[in-house]
């Protein structure tokens, strides 16, 4: 016997139900995919935009190191120049002190005092010489030891040799060179 349904409209509502319930899961899937791609989308565009401040960080970065490595090295050549400038500035204060230490020499030489050789180092002097007797070394020693110039003298030696028919004494002295007040201030 034939089957006759009594009630077709169930089966096209029923019908009609599973299409609208595939269209909605196929929307829902749709939309579940776009709602994946755009969060995946913004993300991407989140971590490009990250990096690139990062890139711009560590290009700066590099700058800024380059700038120090340069600030380091300007620093190096002040400190060296201000070496040099400040052994100038020695120099320059120490250039009139040779001339006051001969003209000085000059003025405190007794008579009969002769000089065959003198040595400077740093503020010590060593004066080699001969002399008549050795009571005008020690007429010497006396005069630079009251100098304003020279002071502390030592004697290292004196030997007294026949020179045809006169003796002479033969002498090492060693004396400090002073500064002026003015000097030893700055």
């Amino acid at each position: 016997m034939p089957s006759i349904n009594l009630l077709p409209w169930r089966e096209a509502e029923r019908k009609k139900r599973q299409r609208d319930f595939g269209v909605a899961m196929g929307g829902a899937v749709i939309a579940g995919i776009a709602v994946v791609m755009v969060t995946m989308l913004i993300y991407s565009q989140m971590i490009s935009g990250q990096q690139s401040r990062n890139q711009r960080l560590t290009s700066e970065i590099v700058e800024l190191e380059k700038s120090i490595e340069e600030i380091d090295g300007l620093e190096r050549q002040k400190e060296r120049l201000l070496a040099r400038m400040e052994i100038i500035e020695r120099l320059q204060k120490s250039r009139p002190e040779i001339v006051h230490l001969f003209d000085e020499m000059v003025r405190q030489l007794p008579e009969g005092v002769y000089l065959t050789g003198m040595k400077q180092t740093g503020s010590r002097v060593e004066i080699r010489g001969v002399a008549q007797s050795s009571t005008r070394v020690s007429a010497l020693m006396r005069q630079i030891d009251a100098s304003d110039w020279m002071g502390d003298p030592e004697v290292e030696r004196v030997e007294t040799k026949q020179a045809g028919s006169s003796r002479q004494s033969e002498f090492i002295v060693y004396l400090k060179q002073k500064r002026s007040d003015s000097e030893e201030e700055l």
